[in-house]
């Protein structure tokens, strides 16, 4: 039975720094590739950077920088973000990595060549240098493009084009499948609102899309193979990322023989298209397996706004770390973000959340029991006989509820079903009174082991959320045997702010 589980992550361009709304992805993905690995998959969680195309380009001539040079300084901030966010990817792909990456890419087109859906003309259209693509009217508003609020350039050059209409009826189909009860698990799209957006484009009919650029104009990429006139366009060589950081292509492909297909492709809903789309057709032409699932999350604005450096609301993900640590950042954004729609950062928000949901709820709750825990010392406890049936059943429930949320990626759900059974604990606590000397001792020890047990379940089920958090309360309950429960206090895990 294969146990793989293969999670990736849309990479982040490399022509800036990272900011709060390019972490979405990867908080996401390690939520899911830790709790994976917590029930015993084989998991693989990839990630990167994408950096190629004109806007690093002109990026690196801004900053007085060869290309190379300036995505070898941002991709580092981006690798860094491990360590600040806590992720736990296993691989990270750069683009412009010529022994890892190029060679998949390649791979790639000279499989879309042999199928016979690579031709060349002269094709004039409007470019838009945001989306490193072309674009049509449909994309703008008052001649300027909606999402990047620039004027696109108007462009007419001979490209390679990928028959992309070819697979258009094939696309669609698959996907429909999946929105069937009894549907296959390959290209479900979630949520729901985001296969009906993709439907609807496939509606209308894909049409062929260039697949290159001059590379009198655009040198720095990967050369089209037996073209050296033309340059792979940048996103038809990082969507192949996803499989040739699995080593397709290098010689050596056990990695992707036991990886692929992904079972969950990460993505904002700006990238729906090229993966919902053009990536199940490039796979579709090189006869290779379609990603079993691409889960689609809305933007982080900030104060109402997109993230912009125009309107200066950039905020930087190492600092507000710096400023609040690690796990509270995870939690507002799990918790206090949709996955499926558009959500709002604010420090005032932020604060606000951190004091009454960590500081007042698990952190209290935290003081709470290791408080009480530590005055019993080492015991004897036995789980079936000591805990009561209905904290057993509270257990039990949060534990399926956080299975079927985080099935349906609703991260935010899923942690409201652990504060749940925080606030189980708050009440059971309340109601039997174990700092009461007036209740009866035997009731009174029965009363702490059954919070420590919630207390300890409640750190298992907050480890893929808040993995730093979680291993402190694990270091406070430890089980010296298998019958043998000692506690000790910690250090408040949240100060109020």
């Amino acid at each position: 039975m294969n146990n793989a589980f293969y999670i990736t992550t849309s990479i982040p361009y490399a022509n800036s720094s990272p900011h709060l709304g390019n972490t979405l992805d990867s908080i996401y993905a390690d939520v899911l590739a830790r709790y994976r690995r917590q029930h015993g998959a084989d998991t693989r969680f990839l990630t990167g950077t994408d950096e190629h195309g004109v806007k690093i380009v002109r990026g690196a001539e801004a900053a007085g920088l060869k290309p190379q040079e300036f995505v070898d300084k941002n991709s580092v901030k981006f690798r860094e973000l491990k360590k600040v966010l806590n992720l736990s990817w296993d691989d990270f792909i750069r683009t412009s990595d010529k022994e890892r990456h190029w060679p998949g890419a390649v791979k790639v087109w000279k499989a879309l060549e042999a199928a016979g859906d690579l031709y060349k003309k002269t094709y004039k259209g409007l470019y838009c240098v945001g989306h490193e693509a072309f674009i049509t009217d449909k994309d703008l508003s008052d001649g300027i493009c909606r999402d990047h609020q620039k004027k696109p350039e108007v462009i007419e050059e001979e490209n390679w084009f990928f028959r992309l209409s070819k697979y258009s009826g094939e696309i669609e189909s698959r996907i429909k499948s999946n929105a069937l009860p009894a549907g296959r698990q390959e290209l479900r799209v979630v949520p729901e609102t985001r296969q009906h957006e993709i439907l609807a484009l496939m509606k209308e009919g894909l049409e062929d899309i260039s697949f290159s650029r001059p590379s009198k104009d655009l040198s720095w990429g990967v050369p089209v193979p037996g073209d050296s006139t033309q340059t792979m366009y940048v996103w038809a060589d990082a969507l192949t990322n996803y499989i040739s950081a699995l080593g397709y292509g290098s010689g050596d492909e056990a990695l992707f023989k036991k990886y692929w297909p992904a079972d969950v492709q990460v993505i904002g809903k700006d990238n729906l298209r090229f993966h919902a789309a053009i990536w199940p057709g490039m796979l579709l032409a090189a006869g290779l397996p379609l990603p079993k699932t691409i889960f689609v999350h809305g933007f982080l604005t900030v104060g109402g706004q997109k993230i912009s450096k125009t309107v200066g609301n950039v905020i930087d993900p190492v600092e507000l770390v710096g400023k609040y640590g690690t796990d509270p950042v995870r939690y507002y954004l799990l918790q206090e973000i949709s996955p499926f729609e558009d959500g709002d950062f604010s420090y005032e928000k932020f604060e606000e959340c951190y004091n009454s949901k960590l500081a007042n709820g698990l952190g209290n709750f935290t003081a709470r029991v290791l408080a009480l825990g530590e005055k019993l010392g080492e015991i004897k406890v036995d789980l079936k006989k000591d805990v009561a049936k209905e904290t057993a059943a509270e257990i039990e429930k949060a534990k399926k509820t956080v299975e079927e949320k985080l099935d349906g990626f609703r991260f935010h759900e899923a942690i409201a079903a652990v504060w749940g059974l925080i606030g189980y604990g708050d009440a059971y606590i309340n109601n039997e009174k174990p700092w009461d000397e007036a209740v009866p001792g035997a009731r009174r020890q029965a009363a702490i082991v059954n919070v420590i047990v919630i207390l300890d379940n409640v750190a298992a089920l907050l480890a893929p959320f808040l993995p730093e958090t979680a291993e402190k309360i694990t270091k406070c309950v430890s089980w010296p045997s298998e019958n043998t429960l000692q506690v000790k206090k910690s250090a408040n895990l949240f100060p109020r702010i």
